[in-house]
């Protein structure tokens, strides 16, 4: 039986991390480029969000799959080609004049990243302990938040010194690379672990099944829906315009103060994983950190006056409060068979795709509907109370996590 060392395990995650650290990147940089999109081609808010938004239609149609293909076949190949997936889809975007096809490389992007959450997981149980979960698992969002953080402002100085379109034909390029070693160097089962590797490709359709009928990973998946799209929405699109324009910051203030949000969560995810794991009360730290981000963020919203460092607090206690969704795969793991863990964490994960896919265009809506006209450069212009009723749905989303976590049953 072959052995590995002890550093492969460490080896396998960060390889999975990068693949997370990837995924944001690719899902995130269209906010710091909205008006260069919406110039190049000639979009309004609705046809931004949308253009925006391709990437998590393909994400929530590929996600429904995710779970059982990676419990059924090879989370080496299917991960390493997703990657690439992604990475070609950067390389279209940045290259084409058309609008459908940087719709379809937005797919593409959508369709490659689904794998990113539930390959991490995926391995994270099979290479470490299960006492260790919670607080490995709390790790996915730091790599991930990194990756959102280094798609706002560092890729915004990369679109400064060059363009645009060379910044995400660079991103592709790596993505490929990235592909290629995640093929070379992951492997599937870990001999050490005989719970999961006895199980592999045994997953049934019943097994499958009694993921769907369990209602506790439906409250798990809208829950988790709820509470990441405000984040998503706001540092993924809406927010770097929001902050421009309410708060009069420049382009890079704002990036850097979406940064903050982003690494709220990189260090709320592990903190708040760790802390559960102590008290043994997963429940009551999800429920505090979903009212700690509803608060900052309704502050950020509403408020007036906000100098860049009150909003890089605001927004780091947001992020920070949002880290508790991670505490979501524990609780989903804790409440199934091991033998379906990727099903399961692919099924909580819709619950972003689900939301991000219609919020993004939503929130375009209702700027457009409330648009009085004004263009500037073939742009169009919203005032401030434009952005601040659009946006009202964050907190909201936030009020209505808490109030599905309530139905969730444990401590």
């Amino acid at each position: 039986m072959k052995r590995y060392s002890a550093f492969y395990p460490v080896l396998v995650i960060l390889l999975c991390a990068a693949f997370l650290f990837y995924k944001y990147v690719l899902q995130v940089y269209p906010g710091i480029i909205t008006p260069d999109l919406m110039r190049e081609f000639n979009l309004n808010g609705v046809e931004l969000g949308n253009l925006a938004a391709n990437y998590f239609y393909a994400y929530l149609i590929t996600q429904v799959f995710v779970g059982m293909l990676l419990d059924k076949y090879s989370t080496r190949i299917l991960g390493g080609l997703a990657i690439i997936a992604g990475a070609v889809g950067a390389l279209i975007f940045s290259e084409t004049y058309n609008l459908h096809m940087a719709e379809f490389g937005r797919l593409l992007m959508g369709f490659g990243t689904a794998f990113a959450t539930v390959c991490y997981l995926k391995n994270a149980a099979v290479w470490f302990k299960p006492e260790r979960f919670a607080f490995v698992s709390g790790l996915l969002a730091t790599a991930a938040m990194l990756g959102a953080i280094a798609g706002q402002t560092p890729l915004a100085l990369l679109v400064e010194h060059f363009t645009w379109r060379v910044a995400i034909w660079y991103v592709g390029i790596v993505g490929v690379a990235l592909g290629l070693l995640f093929i070379l160097l992951v492997r599937d089962s870990n001999p050490e672990n005989n719970a999961l590797s006895t199980v592999k490709y045994g997953v049934s359709w019943k097994d499958i099944l009694s993921v769907i009928k369990n209602k506790q990973n439906w409250l798990l998946t809208f829950y988790s829906g709820l509470i990441f799209t405000p984040l998503a929405v706001f540092g993924g699109l809406w927010g770097n315009p929001f902050l421009v324009t309410v708060h009069h910051l420049s382009t890079r203030d704002a990036a850097t103060a979406i940064s903050a949000a982003f690494l709220g969560l990189a260090v709320g995810a592990p903190v708040l994983g760790l802390v559960s794991d102590r008290m043994d009360q997963r429940k009551k730290i999800m429920m505090l950190g979903t009212l700690l981000a509803a608060v900052a963020i309704a502050v950020v919203v509403f408020g007036s006056g906000l100098n860049l460092a009150i909003l890089i607090a605001l927004l780091f206690i947001f992020g920070f409060g949002i880290g508790a969704f991670m505490l979501c795969f524990a609780v989903g793991k804790e409440a199934n068979p091991i033998i379906v863990a990727a099903t399961v964490v692919s099924m909580i994960n819709l619950g972003d795709p689900i939301f991000g896919s219609f919020t993004e265009p939503m929130i375009g809506k209702l700027l457009d509907l409330s648009w009085h006209g004004q263009l500037i450069n073939g742009i169009r212009v919203y005032s401030a109370m434009d952005y601040r009723v659009a946006l009202s749905i964050l907190p909201i989303y936030l009020v209505a996590a808490a109030l599905f976590l309530r139905s969730v049953k444990g401590k």
